[in-house]
């Protein structure tokens, strides 16, 4: 798959990783840089041109315009800020703010498709989730071929999936209850986050293009305010007030440095936690003992014994090193990921009939029974250095285990440093409910701050 140029995706939880538009024309695959591109280009050309023709909302042509704007959810990319592989699509709220703005910006004479992206910088709700999902709709027959002639060089079996109406063979996800399919898309049209979505990163590329920045100083001169001092309204007025001002926003971000993610470095950890925790737990087997009935208590005991194990792995056996880069550990969410990826693994090597589901975007970890949901048990996974660590444990975690009908938690938390006195609250807190026969739940502080190698200790 590297040598294919694909995305191997980890397939129960999204990699925070989106499809880029303005990346399709640099991609080295034809059926993105030719297929794709024109696809994109004629959907967005014919919408430009019924808000050119509308002359009132809710006329002929606005209805077609809005009609063509309906893109929907697509199971199956494994992209995305979500906890499962589901897609997001546009409401009808947000589809009738995108296309007013639209209109807006049609009305001052511009026609690039491209405009479309840049609608990110200008309307709430519509982030690096929403115009990857827009995209995939669009460009959904391009995917498709792409997939046929990837798939058919690994020899991977195929199933047929009706998806946006149109009938396709691609593999199928085997971690779905229902039949879901997993759409490969190439890894040189993917970023981290796409940079029409921060007024910020605009700033940043067009400081590097003495011509654009000339252009930005009579356009969109605000621009350069500090981000403190920065008017996102004022931003959007400058942007809109002529067509040479959003040609010039347009220009900026086409004239970027458009590099799209490197899977293979993951300099921000968004694959590798699948594939070391995997390494790790293979090297470092656990044999769990499951009990006769997994009862609430039986699924605690055996998520008991993946803590510690857990606990073992950072402190002694090297995986704190997994948690940082260059010196600074990586965001919580890794942390989460690992923590999933580490107890499934000895979940399936000890072929018990139980499997943690991670919500990893907001926290809890969710271990359950599989033949029922009666018997579960919350683990959520924090940083030392997060400002909510003491708020998070006794508001956070009560909440998720009413919403889950869950008695029993364990609140982990993975000591990078600046702890202060927040562990001391913990324990306080957790003392006082214990005085007071109150249900809060249990605490386990781990130090993942990498140990010196024993020849520097």
């Amino acid at each position: 798959m590297v040598k294919l140029g694909v995305l191997n995706p980890t397939l129960a939880i999204d990699t925070k990783l989106f499809i880029d538009p303005l990346l399709l024309a640099h991609s080295k695959h034809s059926e993105m840089n030719s297929v794709a591109v024109a696809q994109y280009t004629n959907h967005f050309q014919t919408i430009i041109s019924l808000l050119q023709a509308s002359s009132m909302k809710g006329d002929v042509a606005w209805r077609g315009a809005i009609k063509l704007f309906q893109f929907h959810e697509v199971s199956g990319t494994c992209l995305g800020y979500g906890s499962s592989i589901k897609g997001s699509a546009f409401g009808e709220k947000l589809t009738a703010d995108v296309m007013r703005t639209a209109k807006e910006i049609v009305d001052l004479g511009v026609r690039d498709p491209n405009l479309f992206v840049a609608l990110a910088l200008f309307e709430e709700g519509v982030g690096p989730d929403r115009i990857s999902d827009m995209t995939t709709n669009v460009i959904i027959d391009a995917l498709a071929q792409f997939n046929t002639r990837v798939l058919t060089s690994l020899g991977v079996p195929t199933k047929r999936f009706n998806i946006l109406g149109r009938s396709i063979r691609l593999a199928e996800n085997p971690f779905e209850s229902k039949p879901t399919p997993v759409i490969l898309v190439p890894t040189d049209v993917l970023k981290e986050l796409p940079l029409a979505t921060d007024w910020d990163d605009v700033a940043d590329a067009a400081s590097h293009n003495s011509i654009l920045r000339d252009r930005v100083n009579q356009h969109i001169g605000h621009l350069w305010a500090t981000r403190a001092k920065r008017n996102k309204r004022l931003l959007r007025d400058q942007a809109m007030s002529s067509a040479a001002g959003f040609k010039t926003l347009l220009d900026v971000l086409q004239g970027a440095k458009n590099q799209p993610y490197d899977p293979i470095s993951d300099p921000s950890g968004l694959r590798r936690w699948a594939e070391e925790a995997k390494a790790i737990a293979e090297a470092n087997p656990l044999s769990l003992t499951a009990p006769t009935d997994l009862d609430l208590g039986g699924v605690y005991d055996l998520v008991r014994q993946i803590v510690d194990q857990f606990r073992q792995l950072v402190e002694n056996n090297g995986l704190a090193k997994s948690l940082w880069r260059d010196s600074k550990h990586l965001p919580e969410q890794y942390a989460q990921r690992l923590f999933f990826a580490v107890a499934y693994a000895y979940c399936q090597a000890n072929n018990l009939d139980i499997s943690p589901e991670a919500d990893s975007g907001r926290g809890p970890v969710d271990f359950k029974v599989s033949r029922g949901g009666d018997s579960k048990v919350l683990v959520e996974v924090k940083l030392s250095t997060n400002t909510k660590l003491v708020s998070g444990y006794s508001k956070q975690l009560e909440a998720y285990k009413a919403a889950e009908q869950s008695s029993r938690a364990i609140y982990l938390v993975l000591d990078v440093g600046r702890m202060g006195r927040k562990d001391q609250e913990l324990y306080k807190l957790r003392n006082e409910a214990s005085a007071a026969g109150d249900p809060l739940s249990d605490i386990e502080i781990v130090n993942a701050i990498p140990k010196p190698s024993a020849s520097k200790l």
